[in-house]
């Protein structure tokens, strides 16, 4: 079967990989001359473990191609994957122009019957629209059905997600199309992989409602823990007991500078925009969003706690990225409190194994200091703060920070150093919600 990706973002790349590896021939398409001349030099985007790998492998075998001709792709192919990004506005809503450009497009291009599969994450409702688009535009009787496909990629695990994911959700109204998508991900079947065949508003929710309670968790935690530090308990106990319970898990019971990246805090801003539109507001969602803002400013609070006014101190920040295994810096916590730190007259020195040089497209303008490692970024420095759990972060040679440090001050922000071991070298340190 020929298949066609549009999109070679996170999910289109990912998916396209995927689907190659699975024994498709498959079609990525970007308008993006560029970047589809690196992807066919072998040089990915973006930094995901394995999927550089993935996509040689099937470069060399003949299954994965890179075009920017998306005519010839469709004309060749059965199925078409939608996979562009869908970015919050400014109120919340899903921009979706990308969606719109590409359903126009493909009217302009369909002369005979496909299966048009939304991957990218769109309101409910947006599938349908996308039919009418298409029927309404398209210079033939042909008959096109929608199906909505969405994924459940994490970023820094997404390789593996994708071939062996959790469930498989299957949203249409064409039998014929819901057997030819269960066709494609035959190899799941066959592995026993649960699938939800559903309707199209239903398979749409699915996904926003998945974000939108993880996001729910993780902004729970990060309250309990800011009420330990209050009250002398320790969150991680606290987490480890109740993620013991069966009915809540103990997966996103980890505190932190609160949640980030390209899906969570997008996911559950248009949920919200969502439940506004049709009368139902979401007001717990309203609240983790406002939790999610002020939990990123504790660690400002935490530094002021032992070094007052940060006028003039350095301060090192170990972390960029959103969370580990990504390079991935969209709505980083470390976006949103180095320029308050910055604002307050503190310098401001950073590290991060991958993410730099996003970081530094996104942070453009920001008198920052990049450092080249760890050791680097803690010189001369008053504070080091600890936003992204990285491997690496969790065996730094402590004794060899405090002695370029002016200051051994370590706030730790994801809780990967025992708080009795790090001071007995002489630090002060301040985790979250820890005894």
């Amino acid at each position: 079967m020929h298949i066609t990706i549009i999109g070679t973002g996170y999910v289109g790349l990912v998916s396209g990989a995927g689907l190659a590896d699975f024994g498709m021939k498959v079609f990525c398409v970007d308008k993006d001359e560029e970047k589809i001349n690196k992807l066919k030099n072998g040089i990915i985007p973006f930094y995901e473990p394995g999927l550089e790998e993935l996509v040689k492998k099937n470069v060399k075998a003949n299954r994965l191609f890179f075009t920017t001709n998306l005519e010839e792709a469709v004309k060749n192919s059965l199925v078409v994957f939608i996979c562009v990004g869908t970015p919050p506005n400014p109120d919340g809503s899903a921009d979706l122009s990308q969606i719109k450009e590409v359903a126009l497009s493909l009217a302009e291009i369909i002369d005979e019957y496909k299966v048009i599969v939304t991957k990218s994450t769109v309101p409910v409702g947006t599938n349908r629209w996308i039919k009418n688009l298409i029927d309404s535009n398209k210079k033939t009787s042909v008959a096109v059905d929608i199906i909505s496909n969405p994924e459940f990629l994490r970023e820094g695990s997404a390789v593996e997600d994708f071939m062996h994911p959790d469930r498989v959700v299957i949203g249409g109204e064409s039998s014929y199309a819901i057997a030819i998508i269960k066709d494609i991900y035959r190899p799941l079947y066959l592995a026993e992989t649960p699938f939800i065949i559903t309707n199209l508003e239903t398979a749409e929710l699915i996904k926003y409602a998945t974000n939108a309670f993880l996001a729910t968790k993780i902004s729970f935690i990060n309250e309990i823990a800011n009420f330990c530090e209050k009250v002398g308990a320790d969150v991680t106990t606290v987490a480890k007991g109740i993620g013991i319970d069966p009915r809540i898990g103990s997966k996103f019971l980890n505190p932190g500078p609160g949640f980030g990246g390209s899906c969570l805090p997008k996911d559950v801003k248009s949920l919200i925009h969502q439940g506004r539109k049709v009368s139902s507001p979401f007001r717990l969602l309203e609240a983790v969003i406002e939790v999610n803002e002020k939990q990123k400013l504790r660690v400002i609070e935490k530094l002021e706690k032992f070094l007052g006014d940060l006028k003039d101190k350095t301060i090192g920040v170990l972390g960029l990225s959103f969370k580990p295994n990504t390079s991935d810096v969209r709505e980083s916590p470390a976006l949103s409190i180095i320029p308050v730190l910055l604002e307050k007259g503190a310098k401001v020195k950073v590290y991060d194994p991958v993410a730099m040089e996003e970081f530094k497209i996104a942070a453009k303008g920001l008198n920052i200091e990049y450092a080249s490692d760890p050791l680097n970024c803690a010189a001369e420095t008053h504070g080091l703060v600890l936003l992204t759990e990285w491997n690496e972060f969790r065996f730094l040679d402590l004794s060899q920070l405090k002695k370029v440090m002016k200051n051994p001050l370590i706030i730790d922000m994801r809780n990967i150093y025992e708080p009795s071991v790090v001071k007995s070298l002489g630090f002060s340190y301040e985790g979250i919600g820890r005894l």
